[in-house]
């Protein structure tokens, strides 16, 4: 069954967004995974968080697609400047 992740993005460094960008297509592909949506101008409609500065839905074949491409040794160095950018947070449902 597909699976979906959301991926919220509070950017500090956007130099190194733009190294993680160059590598996010080949990792998310090994997976077979495809964006559904992004978003630089997510707005919050309910609740007390602040809005980040990137939303986007992630889709996947299914959750073992999803968990391989976050517990992927091989992407860590990947992950990695995703989470050197600023606060990251995937959520997968």
């Amino acid at each position: 069954m597909t699976a979906h992740a959301i991926v919220t993005l509070s950017i500090k460094d956007p130099d190194t967004l733009a190294a993680y960008r160059e590598k996010a297509g080949a990792a998310l592909a090994k997976y077979k995974a495809e964006p559904l949506a992004v978003s630089q101008e997510a707005q919050i409609i309910e609740g007390d968080v602040t809005a980040p500065d990137v939303t986007v839905i992630l889709t996947f074949p299914d959750r073992d697609h999803a968990l391989g491409w976050i517990n992927d040794p091989e992407l860590a160095s990947t992950h990695a400047l995703r989470q050197g950018a600023g606060t990251s947070n995937i959520i997968l449902m």
